[in-house]
C-alpha cells in the first residue's frame, strides 16, 4: 500500500501514518514523481493538480479538512474514486468556542463597551435574558450540530437551518428557502457554517441581510463566499449613518488574506480574525485518517462526499 501526503505539516503526517501502517510506503508530495505515482491513497489539503493527475490506481482520496471546495475544483479529479473528508476531528469544540465568544461579544455589549472606551464613557448597558437572544446556525453538518449544541447548553434558544429537513434535540430546525427567511426574521445573531457551493454562495446577500431584525449581528467562521461583503458593508452602515446590522465577527473572506485596503479592516463594527476559528487538531485528524484507510482496506462502509452537492 502506498499513501501520498500533501499538507504543510506533511512530515508529521508521514511519520504518524507510517507508524500506523508499518508495511505501507508513505511519502510526501516532495518525493520524486516515480516515488509518488501508483499511490493507493492521497491524503491531501489543497493539493496541486499534477499530484492528482499523475495517479492511475487510487482507491480513495482523503481531504485533510472539512471543506472540499478547493479539491472539487482541481483539474483532473477522477470521478470514480471515493472522496472522504475530515468530519469534526476535534474542530467542533474549537468552532463552538469561537462562536460562543462571538455571541457573548454582542449579547453582553462588548462591542458597545469598546466604543465607549474610546470616548471615555462610563455607561452600563442593559442585559436581557438569554431566552430573548435567539441564535441562528446556518449549516447543520457535524460541526454545525456541535456548535448548535454548545449554544443550547449555554442557554441560548437555537434555530438551525439546512437544505434538507433535520431533527436535532434542543434546536428548532428549518430548511429550504422559505425556512431560511423564517429563521432570519427571528434571530439576534446568525452564524454561517455552510460549505462553499454554488447554492450557498452569497447566501447572506442584501435581501437576506435585510430579513434580520434591526440590530442583529453576524458571525461567519464558515466560508468567505457565504456573505456578500459589499452588501454586508452597506447593511452595517457607518458612524454618521448606522445601518440595519449592528456588527459582525468575520473569520473567512472571499479573498484571503484580506487585502490591506479592504474597507472591512477599518469598519468600527467589524471584528476580524485570520481564518483561525477552528484549526484542525493534528492527533484527532490523524486518528480519523487512519480509520478511513483501514475502512477502505477492509471494505467497511465510509461516508463519502457528494461532488455534485459539494459536501
Amino acid at each position: 500500500m502506498k499513501i501520498v501526503v500533501h499538507i504543510d505539516e506533511a512530515a508529521e503526517w508521514q511519520q504518524a501514518l507510517a507508524d500506523a501502517f508499518p508495511d505501507a510506503q508513505v511519502v510526501t508530495s516532495d518525493a520524486t514523481a516515480d516515488q509518488r505515482q501508483n499511490a493507493d491513497y492521497l491524503a491531501v489539503w489543497k493539493a496541486p493538480a499534477h499530484l492528482i493527475e499523475e495517479q492511475a490506481q487510487l482507491k480513495g482520496i482523503i481531504n485533510l479538512g472539512a471543506g472540499v471546495d478547493y479539491l472539487l475544483k482541481t483539474p483532473g479529479l477522477p470521478t470514480d474514486v471515493p472522496i472522504v473528508k475530515l468530519r469534526d476531528a476535534g474542530m467542533g469544540e474549537l468552532m463552538a468556542d469561537y462562536v460562543l465568544y462571538g455571541v457573548l461579544h454582542f449579547y453582553r455589549s462588548m462591542d458597545r463597551y469598546a466604543a465607549q472606551q474610546q470616548r471615555a464613557t462610563w455607561q452600563p448597558q442593559n442585559v436581557v435574558a438569554k431566552s430573548q437572544w435567539p441564535v441562528g446556525v446556518l449549516g447543520l453538518g457535524a460541526i454545525g450540530r456541535y456548535v448548535a449544541g454548545a449554544l443550547h447548553q449555554a442557554g441560548f434558544p437555537v434555530l438551525g437551518w439546512s437544505r434538507s429537513p433535520k431533527q436535532i434535540t434542543g434546536v428548532r430546525c428549518y430548511h429550504g428557502d422559505d425556512g431560511l427567511g423564517e429563521l432570519l426574521s427571528q434571530v439576534q445573531t446568525v452564524v454561517t457554517i455552510l460549505p462553499d457551493t454554488a447554492a450557498t454562495r452569497h447566501i447572506l446577500d442584501a435581501e437576506r441581510l435585510a430579513e434580520l431584525p434591526e440590530g442583529a449581528s453576524v458571525i461567519n467562521p464558515g466560508r468567505g463566499s457565504l456573505i456578500d461583503e459589499q452588501a454586508l458593508l452597506e447593511a452595517l452602515g457607518h458612524d454618521s449613518q448606522p445601518g440595519h446590522i449592528r456588527g459582525a465577527l468575520l473569520d473567512v473572506f472571499e479573498e484571503e488574506p484580506l487585502p490591506d485596503g479592504h474597507p472591512l479592516w477599518q469598519h468600527p463594527s467589524v471584528l476580524i480574525t485570520p481564518h483561525m476559528a477552528a484549526p484542525t487538531p493534528l492527533n484527532d485528524a490523524i486518528d480519523q485518517v487512519i480509520a478511513y484507510v483501514k475502512a477502505f482496506e477492509t471494505g467497511e462502509p465510509v461516508t463519502t462526499i457528494d461532488p455534485k452537492a459539494g459536501y
